[in-house]
């Protein structure tokens, strides 16, 4: 009994945590509403890795390369599925008047853009950051063609943050130091300097006096 009673507080505690604790948001699409449009700054390279003739899959390898010369943040870049032309460069399929992108099957893509476009996360390498000149690694993106369209052509379109650089470090001017007042000198000085120049003959005692008279 003292068993089973313990058991079932524990159950209990867990419960009262697992209700309790944060709610964790269903996606990420809301978080693309942050990220920017890099698109031209940062381009996508897309490599045909497999095909599969019997389910009409196609498998892709999609990377970012950084062309702006700011660098990005590594674990903010996502490659949104923006369209799929056909031949002709045409989005949509004139039969059915219905847009390419909807009538294929996109497979294992992170979530959805508010109008509906899937969208995958570039894998984080080493770095975090993706500096100029450079690609990410690949994300891995798979397409079923259920139009059976003989050409077609996937585009993408970046999104993600620039790496804000660091304020450069401000040296603040070191005051300069005035120059040090004067000190006139002692009355017991002045007094030694005139019987000097008295002794010596340079100095007599009436012009002494006379120049101290008010």
């Amino acid at each position: 009994m003292w068993m089973r009673s313990q058991l079932w507080r524990l159950t209990l505690t867990g419960l009262v945590i697992v209700l309790a604790g944060p709610t964790i948001p269903d996606g990420t699409a809301a978080s693309l509403d942050q990220l920017t449009d890099l698109t031209g700054r940062a381009s996508v390279v897309v490599t045909l890795k497999g095909r599969d003739n019997f389910a009409s899959e196609y498998h892709y390898d999609v990377s970012v390369r950084n062309q702006s010369p700011d660098s990005l943040v590594a674990d903010s870049l996502v490659v949104v599925l923006d369209k799929i032309t056909n031949l002709a460069g045409e989005e949509q399929d004139n039969l059915k008047g219905e847009s390419f992108l909807k009538l294929f099957e996109v497979l294992g893509q992170d979530g959805e853009t508010d109008d509906g476009k899937p969208f995958f996360r570039i894998p984080v390498g080493s770095s975090q950051d993706l500096h100029p000149q450079t690609n990410s690694l690949p994300a891995s993106v798979r397409i079923r063609n259920k139009v059976y369209l003989i050409v077609f052509t996937p585009s993408f379109k970046v999104f993600g943050q620039k790496r804000v650089p660091p304020e450069p470090h401000r040296i603040e001017a070191t005051p300069s130091t005035p120059a040090p007042t004067p000190v006139p000198p002692s009355r017991s000085s002045v007094d030694k300097l005139i019987q000097l120049l008295i002794k010596k003959g340079v100095l007599t005692e009436d012009e002494w006096q006379k120049a101290n008279q008010p």
